[in-house]
């Protein structure tokens, strides 16, 4: 008598078990969702499809299916500064096709941005996940050193993003902008010191992969942060538009409070050197009075 185990019976192979310990862990613009899963090469794994839903109680389908991806986590991002509210279940698919039951469901919220929340005092750009009102977008990084031979300065409200404001900030590490430090100079007015708290928002479209660098923030002389750059998808220097689809680029955000007792009434300072690494691209770069 012929003994069939459970995959020659079925002949598609075993039924692969569903993900466990799913979470979706809300930042600006984004939410993180990531899982476990016990035996990912009994049967053979394909890939774990991520479903997505603005509402409840729903169930997985082409509809609905917001990536395929073969790590245990995913980055739901490019949602925009407003806070967003999303449900989450994951379905395995085996190498042979055949498909997990689906996940328990789990729901996260992407975190506002203070550039949405609060009140502009000063901003260059539009946040937007775009790039292409500066100088020199989608792709002209060769030609900064020509036209921005002493780096940035911007005063808001009187130079234009489109002439004085480049997209991309090079680091030391960029041989086309001379291998050195690079600064970029915001710089905006204020009639009175305000009673509220200042923000800094500064949305990045892109970053450079490997070595995305440092930059030392500072307000009027005073030292305010060293910021570490996330790791982005190199193509930012390349290409301007981070919302079409299918774009490789891998938006990031910066945004913090700024010491008051920095703060002077009439003209305002910011700097940001980039003391560290490559490239950055800028989405858009504001002072906020956080509401």
């Amino acid at each position: 008598m012929t003994t069939f185990t459970r995959r020659s019976a079925l002949g598609l192979g075993e039924q692969p078990a569903p993900v466990r310990r799913l979470t979706a862990t809300g930042g600006i613009g984004r939410i993180e969702v990531s899982f476990e899963h016990p035996h990912p090469y009994d049967p053979q794994i394909d890939h774990y499809a991520v479903h997505a839903s603005r509402t409840p109680g729903f169930t997985p389908s082409t509809e609905n299916l917001l990536a395929k991806t073969v790590y245990t986590t995913f980055r739901h991002d490019r949602l925009g500064g407003q806070a967003q509210a999303w449900h989450y279940r994951v379905v395995v698919v085996a190498a042979s096709g055949r498909r997990s039951g689906p996940s328990t469901e789990v729901a996260g919220s992407s975190v506002a941005s203070v550039a949405f929340s609060g009140e502009p005092v000063a901003t260059v750009g539009t946040f937007d996940h775009r790039s292409l009102e500066f100088a020199l977008a989608p792709n002209g990084s060769a030609q900064y050193p020509t036209r921005f031979p002493n780096d940035v300065d911007l005063t808001a409200g009187v130079d234009d993003p489109k002439t004085d404001w480049s997209y991309i900030h090079p680091g030391p590490a960029d041989a086309w902008a001379g291998r050195k430090e690079h600064r970029a100079t915001f710089r905006f007015p204020l009639s009175a010191v305000p009673t509220g708290e200042l923000w800094l928002a500064m949305w990045l479209i892109d970053t450079h992969a490997t070595i995305p660098g440092r930059a030392r923030l500072a307000l009027n002389g005073t030292s305010v942060r060293d910021i570490a750059f996330e790791p982005g998808a190199t193509r930012g220097s390349l290409e301007g538009d981070a919302n079409l689809p299918g774009s490789p680029l891998r938006p990031s955000y910066v945004e913090l409070a700024l010491p008051t007792q920095a703060l002077v009434s009439g003209e305002n300072v910011l700097t940001l050197d980039k003391y560290d690494g490559s490239w950055h691209v800028y989405d858009a770069l504001g002072v906020f009075l956080r509401r």
